[in-house]
């Protein structure tokens, strides 16, 4: 049965932490599937922005991209695992 693996970040004074969270995210970029970035737009850009990835690849490098990206001041990462049960 398929494991997803899902990671909520959410990034708070994104203009002083994009770069560090991009570094992060090219180190790991090949457990990358998928990445959706949102964030506000229009005649200002919003300082918060919430990406979801889908991972895949060995657990223990998803965890270690988890751990990198929780000990950035001012991001919070949450790692989901979903599974079915049929």
């Amino acid at each position: 049965m398929a494991v997803y693996h899902l990671m909520g970040i959410l990034i708070s004074k994104r203009h002083a932490n994009a770069t560090q969270v991009q570094e992060i995210l090219t180190k790991y970029g090949c457990l990358i599937k998928v990445r959706l970035g949102l964030h506000e737009t229009g005649d200002v850009c919003s300082e918060e922005g919430l990406m979801i990835l889908q991972l895949a690849g060995p657990e223990d490098e998803i965890d270690e991209l988890y751990a990198e990206l929780s000990v950035l001041d001012g991001v919070v990462a949450e790692n989901i695992r979903l599974q079915g049960n049929g």
